[in-house]
């Protein structure tokens, strides 16, 4: 049975007390996060619809010694994409690519390794579009963030023009436009003693976003993706920096989707009155961890799970699915457009 959920326009301004206690309202739906269907009980829900396209995102992959977690969650990306036919057109990689030591830089073997070799190009031909998270920041040895921009000028599918920018899916009469964001904050978004963006950087963000957000839209989505989420009950929490700067541009200009990582774990937060579906897919390789806050105070979904999320897009709708190395659909529901949502 599907639950129909309208978010209504709402003003411009509103603090973020106010818009935290909104979450309530959704608490009725914490208890999807706890069912446990089988992967047959979805079939209608995972075959591909006329004129859709496909694709997949995870964050927080990256890890430098253990590979097990990585290797599953690619396995299951590519047996699922498999078992249900899905021409899996990108990827977006959501921060914390490379946790530890990138020895030689945008030379390294791990390029080969635990990117070019786990995510073939067999399985998904397309571009595989990434942002840096608080890990993709260190210096181990050397500036693991140059050697990301680096190896992005290389014949390949990795894609990071810069450390904001902006794309659209499908290339061909697209569907979405894609705000891919810089989240490092300085004093606001980082956990260790790494570098961040400067001062400088967040304020040349700003205009840019600003002067992005201007131009025509064209498509009857808009998503930003970074890697910090702005709203999580996973355990870092929510992010007051980015939340101050961006919580009010996805408001007034009604943005449908907020992509990220950095939590390990899978979750999905909608608040009343806000047109924006807050997703996190942290589960792409590192080590989980638990959730602070239950989704029954604030939801609809959350879970200490490896997996990634699968991404359908077409004219009428977008189906956003969180799906774990089983291939099971642990999550699912429908956003359309007028920011309308449908929980599966």
């Amino acid at each position: 049975m599907c639950t129909a959920i309208i978010l209504e326009d709402v003003p411009q301004k509103i603090t973020r007390r106010e818009f935290l206690h909104q979450s309530v309202y959704f608490s009725a739906f914490a208890l999807l996060a706890s069912r446990n269907q089988r992967l047959d009980d979805f079939v209608d829900k995972i075959q591909p619809e006329p004129g859709s396209h496909h694709f997949f995102a995870l964050g927080d992959w990256g890890e430098e010694s253990s590979h097990g977690q990585q290797r599953s969650v690619a396995r299951a990306m590519r047996d699922y994409a498999n078992k249900n036919n899905l021409k899996v057109e990108n990827l977006l990689l959501l921060g914390d690519n490379w946790y530890g030591w990138l020895f030689g830089g945008a030379d390294s073997s791990r390029w080969k390794s635990q990117f070019e070799e786990m995510y073939p190009s067999d399985f998904c031909r397309g571009k595989c579009y990434a942002v840096l998270g608080n890990h993709d920041y260190e210096y181990r040895p050397g500036d693991k963030v140059k050697a990301q921009l680096e190896y992005a000028k290389k014949l390949t599918r990795w894609t990071m023009p810069s450390k904001w920018y902006s794309f659209t899916f499908p290339e061909s009469e697209p569907l979405i436009r894609f705000i891919a964001l810089d989240s490092n904050y300085p004093n606001g978004a980082h956990f260790y003693d790494t570098p961040t963006l400067r001062p400088d950087e967040v304020a040349a963000q700003r205009a840019w976003l600003n002067a992005e957000l201007e131009k025509p839209c064209t498509t009857p989505f808009t998503s930003f993706i970074a890697h910090h989420p702005l709203f999580s009950n996973g355990d870092h929490g929510d992010t007051p920096a980015v939340i101050r700067d961006w919580q009010p541009l996805l408001q007034q200009r009604h943005v449908h989707l907020y992509l990220s990582g950095h939590d390990h774990d899978l979750q999905h937060l909608e608040f009343e009155g806000n047109p924006t579906s807050y997703v996190i897919s942290g589960g792409g390789g590192a080590t989980l961890r638990n959730l602070k806050q239950s989704p029954a105070t604030r939801g609809p979904y959350g879970l200490k799970v490896a997996g990634f999320t699968h991404i359908e897009v077409n004219k009428q709708q977008m189906i956003v699915r969180h799906v774990d190395i089983t291939r099971r659909i642990l999550h699912c529901f429908r956003k359309y457009p007028d920011g309308s949502v449908v929980l599966e």
